[in-house]
């Protein structure tokens, strides 16, 4: 293929707050995805590029290495870098303990369903599915942001209720979080804070369905987002899934005999299984969402933390009149925080603001005004980075321990990013035998089914490695190989 003598972006602006390589990655999946560029074309080399744009040459660099990483080029050595072949074919965008009660009620109330709490305190040693390690963040840079959120909210007499959308200093902190590190266009009006992303996720689907409503989730999927569906009301349709994420020709037909109003996904970590939803798809996805109609709702509950590559963009980064972006703050400060946020066009964040108002009263003044504190001043960006070096140890750790553990008995990917490993077992019978008597061995962790909206979806355990120290871990995954014995 003939090689462009010219490449026009636009759009690259230096004065902008997102990055310039960051820009320069929007603007070539801009020009694949309306197909200036095709499959198979070459793009200008990074010095000639970067020419033209008047950047450094090394921004071009990382843009490209991006854009490798993400799936969306392919580097032929000297021949140079070429657009992906993914996008041929005209593939385009678009039970717990019973006791006995003191007395039972005489009037008729809503019984919880049958799905047990997951309960923190229980015992035993947990091996979860992927939390982070709250012992890392350090208390007196905490204690020091309460006590300049107390004393700020005491002067400027904010000791009252307040916009159910959140403290506007921590929706423009997350605001701009998201615009120079995620690429999303977002204003503030257009952020409203939550309390965690699982109270995000039941906030957007109640915006969004009503009962009989059919919403698609994959067949292995974060059953708590299941949960929501069910109780609003709504049908789930599961679709299957492979190592590129979502089937988005399931998604396709299911969209041809359901009323869908909503697709649930995971796409940059997918839960349980860890796989990255391929760029290719993405795309599909959200042209699906055009001809039919539907809302994605995206749950980014662990962006920050990747190992290999720069992570890949959300979708409500480049298609955000279809999307309903869920993410969490939780895993980068302390889950006990319970701050999370939802990102939407103004009139979804209104709707949302108004089911907050009542359900939630107010939100809670001083822990968004810390959390904004600790954005501002940087402590959250500086924790990341310290946080993610640990966590990178103990990921490549905790492979170790598994082969060493289990062999050949199991199968798994090394995460790109991420707090969990997605494990397979070769004979099926081992992780009914650890299911059956991991208890015994002092050891909790969510079961296979927890994972699967149908009984044939493909069986594994999720085990989470970022909140076990070294000791820890040996300790969890000793128990678990006991468990996996003959009895």
């Amino acid at each position: 293929m003939l090689r462009p003598w010219k490449l026009t972006l636009a759009g690259i602006d230096p004065a902008r707050a997102m990055p310039l390589y960051l820009q320069i990655v929007h603007a070539v999946i801009h020009e694949i995805e309306r197909g200036r560029l095709p499959p198979g074309a070459f793009l200008p080399s990074s010095r000639a590029l970067a020419a033209l744009l008047g950047v450094n040459r090394k921004t071009v660099v990382l843009a490209y290495e991006d854009l490798i990483a993400q799936g969306w080029l392919d580097a032929q050595g000297t021949r140079g870098t070429v657009v992906s072949e993914g996008f041929a074919q005209g593939r385009r965008p678009v039970v717990p303990p019973v006791v006995d009660p003191v007395c039972e009620p005489v009037y008729r109330f809503r019984a919880p369903p049958g799905r047990p709490l997951a309960l923190a305190d229980a015992a035993g040693m947990k091996l979860d599915e992927g939390a982070p390690d709250g012992r890392l963040f350090p208390p007196d840079i905490l204690a020091r942001a309460y006590r300049a959120a107390v004393r700020r909210a005491s002067r400027e007499n904010r000791m009252q209720y307040r916009d159910p959308r959140g403290l506007p200093r921590l929706r423009e902190a997350v605001a701009a979080m998201l615009r120079g590190e995620r690429g999303l266009a977002v204003k503030t009006d257009e952020v409203c804070i939550t309390r965690g992303s699982q109270n995000g996720i039941y906030l957007a689907a109640r915006t969004l369905l009503r009962p009989g409503d059919a919403v698609i989730v994959e067949e292995l999927t974060y059953e708590p987002a299941v949960a929501v569906m069910h109780d609003l009301g709504a049908t789930v349709v599961p679709v299957p899934l492979d190592a590129h994420g979502i089937d988005v020709e399931a998604v396709e037909r299911a969209c041809r005999t359901d009323r869908v109003r909503a697709v649930f996904l995971t796409p940059h970590h997918q839960f349980p299984t860890t796989v990255s939803l391929r760029p290719e798809r993405r795309l599909r996805l959200l042209s699906l969402a055009r001809q039919f109609g539907f809302a994605v709702i995206e749950d980014d509950y662990d962006h920050e933390f990747h190992f290999e590559s720069q992570p890949l963009l959300p979708l409500a980064s480049y298609a955000p009149d279809r999307v309903i972006y869920v993410g969490s703050l939780s895993k980068l400060l302390l889950p006990a925080l319970r701050i999370g946020y939802i990102v939407a066009p103004r009139p979804v964040i209104d709707a949302v603001a108004h089911a907050v108002s009542l359900t939630d009263g107010m939100g809670n003044t001083l822990t968004e005004d810390a959390a904004a504190e600790l954005m501002v001043e940087g402590e959250l960006r500086r924790h990341a980075r310290r946080a993610t070096q640990v966590y990178a140890t103990r990921r490549e750790a905790f492979a170790a321990k598994l082969t060493a553990r289990f062999g050949g008995d199991i199968a798994y990917d090394v995460p790109q990013g991420g707090l969990a490993f997605w494990l397979r077992f070769t004979d099926p019978a081992m992780l009914d035998r650890i299911e059956g008597h991991v208890a015994q061995h002092g050891l909790r962790l969510a079961s296979s089914a927890s994972f699967a909206v149908t009984p044939a979806a493909p069986r594994g355990l999720r085990l989470g490695f970022a909140s076990l120290s070294d000791a820890e871990a040996d300790r969890a995954l000793a128990a678990l190989a006991r468990a996996s014995l003959p009895h």
